[in-house]
């Protein structure tokens, strides 16, 4: 059990898909079927056509704007391909996320709703941030839209102009949003890029929820503390 001083902070701001539901495997697997499609057919002769894997999507994807993330595998792979094919690719994979989404529904960790209730019984002002467009349907599938004070989804960060993560923009805006002072807001982050996000922007505090990336990892990127799930973070024993 890790100990932390709710009552020092002005409010939680949480990544959705992996600290909050389990969405971030839909994703995966979204990610998967659409690159390994692409890679099977592309025929760049001086291209990396071996098969995308789970390491490609902690390392270039994770955590990141979707054309950013197909941007940088690409760019890993030595692909080049035009503006209207990249946004093409990534379409192509939020139409396979929605539709595991609308059939298969999400819940959430039940860890994360635990401590979003204890959160709530305090009076802590909650935000999400996130890079997905989906986050307020992945929200109201999973029951929990009417837990958060502003949610700062993919889709408010472009009407708005902010950077995606690693940059801090997108977590700075929620803060203000909730009228919290960033020194004093706390930022749970699974992805590197979240954590790197946090990390620089001067946040109180930044959790690490490994789901996969790894302790080492989140913390090299910044993290204050890392677990692996938020009921580490309960007052009290933990069943």
């Amino acid at each position: 059990m890790r100990t932390v001083t709710w009552t020092d902070h002005d409010a939680v701001l949480l990544d959705l898909d992996g600290v909050i539901t389990p969405t971030a495997e839909v994703h995966m697997r979204a990610w998967a079927d659409m690159f390994n499609a692409f890679l099977g057919s592309y025929d760049g002769a001086a291209a990396d056509r071996s098969p995308y894997t789970e390491a490609d999507y902690f390392a270039h994807v994770d955590g990141k704007p979707r054309y950013d993330g197909v941007r940088d595998f690409l760019a890993a792979r030595g692909i080049e391909l035009s503006e209207e094919r990249v946004r093409e690719l990534g379409d192509r994979k939020n139409d396979a996320f929605n539709e595991v989404l609308a059939r298969d529904g999400v819940v959430a960790y039940p860890g994360s709703v635990a401590l979003l209730d204890h959160l709530r019984e305090l009076g802590m002002p909650l935000g999400v941030v996130s890079s997905s467009a989906n986050a307020p349907a992945v929200l109201e599938a999973a029951g929990l839209a009417d837990r958060f004070g502003t949610v700062v989804s993919g889709a408010v960060a472009t009407d708005l102009g902010l950077p995606g993560k690693p940059e801090p923009d997108t977590f700075v805006h929620a803060a203000r949003e909730l009228g919290a002072d960033v020194a004093r807001s706390v930022v749970f982050e699974d992805a590197v890029s979240g954590v790197r996000a946090g990390a620089a922007g001067g946040f109180a505090l930044v959790v690490g929820v490994d789901r996969g990336a790894g302790v080492e990892t989140l913390s090299e990127a910044g993290a204050d503390l890392v677990v692996a799930d938020l009921a580490e973070l309960l007052p009290g024993p933990v069943a």
